[in-house]
C-alpha cells in the first residue's frame, strides 16, 4: 500500500478532487497547511506598508491506495494540479506497512 501526499496550490483543489473521485478514488483527507520551497514567500503592500509573507497557504491532500492504483492516482493529481508555474506543488509517496478501520478491524486493503 502506499501514501501519496499532495501539496498543491488552493485553488487547484476542487480540480484535483474531481479528477480523483472521476478515477474512482473513495476517500482522501485535505488539510490547509502554509509552507515555502523555492519561492521564499513573497512582499505585500498593506495600507502603505510593506511586509514580507514567509509562508505561503496550500493545500494537503493524503490518499491510501494499494500499490497498483498508485501510479495512475500520482498522474492523476499531477496532471489536475499542473499550472505550469512556479509553486505548483509536490507529491510525496510512502509505503505504509498495515492499515486498520477502527470500526471493522479489517486490515490491509480491505480497509482502504
Amino acid at each position: 500500500m502506499k501514501l501519496i501526499t499532495a501539496i498543491i496550490k488552493p485553488f487547484k483543489l476542487e480540480d484535483v478532487r474531481h479528477a480523483l473521485i472521476d478515477f474512482g478514488v473513495e476517500g482522501l483527507t485535505i488539510t490547509e497547511v502554509k509552507g515555502f520551497g523555492r519561492q521564499k514567500g513573497h512582499t505585500e503592500l498593506y495600507r502603505g506598508a510593506e511586509y514580507t509573507i514567509d509562508t505561503l497557504p496550500k493545500i494537503k491532500i493524503e490518499i491510501l491506495s494499494n500499490d497498483n492504483d498508485a501510479t495512475n492516482i500520482i498522474d492523476v493529481i499531477a496532471k489536475s494540479a499542473n499550472t505550469e508555474k512556479i509553486g505548483d506543488g509536490k507529491i510525496f509517496i510512502t509505503n505504509v506497512d498495515e492499515v486498520i478501520r477502527i470500526r471493522t478491524g479489517e486490515t490491509g486493503s480491505d480497509a482502504i
